[in-house]
């Protein structure tokens, strides 16, 4: 892994809870505290079962978090992007991270040890309110995803996964930004990889999704939207 050092301050990801507190004041002693590293795909920077150091901030680059399940199954809890939090369900009365996170491609994360962020939330109000937002709003997106594993079918399962996908990642040429294997796709989605492989045939077949080797791609958005409108609740979460 090789140090690299963005600053704060002048970081481009508006959305990360550090970067809205960077310019308060005190902040600065506990910014020059930060670590920031650069990992490769595909590398594992948090371990099931490992010791809590912190939060992890992605800069910039794309990441997978899930948990072990029976038999040793991965499944995915979500993918993150750039500003997004990693390990935050770790982070206080938990000694022992739940999850694993790895990288889908080259990606800088920064870091601040458990230590620093108790301080910084201790004289900091502003980022302690919005700490409190973000844990309030990942509860309920938390519990939506119950309702979803409960209440869909194998196909509003696929297309639920590709339709966040694109929200979360957008489409390059048409395609998804984010390639994932379908493997992976169904990890995330709650299903097996060759029910995955059948939806996806049949709704290329339908003409609602197009590929280009094992990129996916999505011809209509909004009918593919219809298909799960009676879940709204779960569309814009």
């Amino acid at each position: 892994m090789t140090e690299v050092k963005p600053k704060c301050q002048t970081c481009e990801n508006l959305n990360c809870l550090i970067r809205k507190n960077s310019m308060k004041e005190g902040m600065d002693v506990y910014l020059d505290q930060k670590v920031t590293i650069s990992c490769k795909k595909s590398q594992n920077f948090i371990i099931e079962g490992s010791p809590v150091y912190g939060l992890f901030f992605v800069y910039k680059g794309k990441a997978k978090v899930a948990k072990t399940g029976i038999n040793g199954r991965e499944q995915i809890i979500r993918f993150v992007g750039n500003g997004e939090i990693i390990g935050h369900r770790g982070f206080g009365a938990q000694n022992f991270y739940q999850i694993n996170a790895v990288t889908l491609e080259n990606t800088v994360i920064c870091n601040f040890s458990t230590k620093v962020l108790e301080e910084m939330m201790q004289h900091i109000p502003s980022l302690t309110y919005d700490f409190m937002l973000f844990y309030s709003d990942e509860l309920n997106k938390s519990e939506t995803k119950v309702k979803k594993f409960a209440q869909m079918t194998v196909r509003e399962k696929v297309i639920d996964a590709i339709l966040y996908i694109n929200r979360k990642f957008g489409l390059v040429d048409g395609l998804l930004a984010l390639q994932l294997s379908r493997k992976e796709i169904a990890d995330f989605a709650g299903t097996t990889e060759e029910q995955v492989i059948r939806t996806l045939s049949a709704l290329k077949k339908e003409k609602l999704l197009t590929s280009s080797g094992k990129k996916i791609g999505i011809s209509d958005p909004e009918k593919l939207k219809s298909e799960i409108a009676v879940h709204n609740y779960f569309i814009d979460s």
